[in-house]
Parts: C-alpha cells; sequence; structure tokens
C-alpha cells in the first residue's frame, strides 16, 4: 500500500510531501453543467428569474469554493491560487459552468477547479430550483490541466 502516495507504510491516510517538487506555473481547467427546463433557460436569458442573478452568484460561490478547497477536500495541499475564472453560459436545455484556476506552486490545482465548478452549479440550483426542481448537475470533470513534471494534459472528447 505504500506504492499510493496518499498512504503511508502501515495504510493510514497523509498528506503527501510536495516539499522537493519544482514550483512551476500551474493551470487546470474543469466543467460542469446544470440542466434545466425551458422555463428557467428562458427567465435566465430574460434576467427575470425570482431569486435574482442566478449566473453572478453562481461565480462568486466558485470563487469562494475554490479558495476554500483545501477546507473541504481531506489531504488537498493548501496553495496560493494567483486566478480563478468562472464563466457561466446558458445553453438551450443547461447552464454550462467553466472554471480556470492558476498558480505557481509545487502542485498542481486540479482539485481547486473541481471544486469551483461544483459549487457554482450548486449554486445554480439553489438559485432556479422553485421554478425547476427537477435541476440536475451533471458532467463535472477536468478537461486541461498544465505544469509540473507531466506538463499539459488534456481530456480527449
Amino acid at each position: 500500500m505504500s506504492e499510493l502516495p496518499h498512504l503511508d507504510e502501515s495504510g493510514d491516510a497523509r498528506m503527501v510531501d510536495v516539499s522537493a517538487k519544482d514550483v512551476t506555473a500551474r493551470t487546470a481547467t474543469a466543467r460542469g453543467r446544470v440542466l434545466v427546463n425551458a422555463d428557467v433557460v428562458r427567465l435566465l436569458r430574460a434576467g427575470d428569474l425570482p431569486k435574482g442573478d442566478a449566473l453572478a452568484v453562481a461565480r462568486i460561490a466558485g470563487i469562494m469554493a475554490a479558495k476554500h478547497t483545501p477546507d473541504l477536500v481531506p489531504l488537498c495541499h493548501p496553495i496560493a491560487l494567483h486566478a480563478v475564472d468562472v464563466d457561466c453560459t446558458v445553453a438551450d436545455d443547461a447552464v454550462d459552468v467553466s472554471v480556470t484556476t492558476r498558480t505557481a506552486d509545487r502542485t498542481g490545482v486540479e482539485m481547486e477547479a473541481l471544486t469551483a465548478v461544483a459549487v457554482a452549479c450548486l449554486a445554480v440550483v439553489d438559485m432556479v430550483k422553485a421554478v425547476d426542481p427537477a435541476a440536475t448537475i451533471t458532467d463535472i470533470r477536468v478537461v486541461e490541466k498544465t505544469g509540473g513534471k507531466t506538463g499539459r494534459w488534456v481530456r480527449e472528447q
């Protein structure tokens, strides 16, 4: 079990020591969707959602979540985030959320990007649930990461 970096020799969970890793510029982009009904799409596009500007709330929620990732995800390193870009787009059947996180550090920012997407999607659900109680979060995944020893990785479509 000691081959797994988050387990010590006795199999107990531990935070991986990254102190010997090089500091490099690192980015991660994650995406997700909130499937919604046609009424929500219409209200979002018109700016008439009863609870207010769902996309603005989702952007702020995503940024805040990225900054709190090590508080939420056990064994995740606290790192200095240099940028968090949250983009929310209304599609014909969903709200698409894309987050890019950036740092110059010893470990990546994939977990921060994923956490930001998940919480931004949760914020959308909270804002639209009165109109669409069936709103569904789906397809949260990392689509690209850069930096570190492995360099650039892009999810195949």
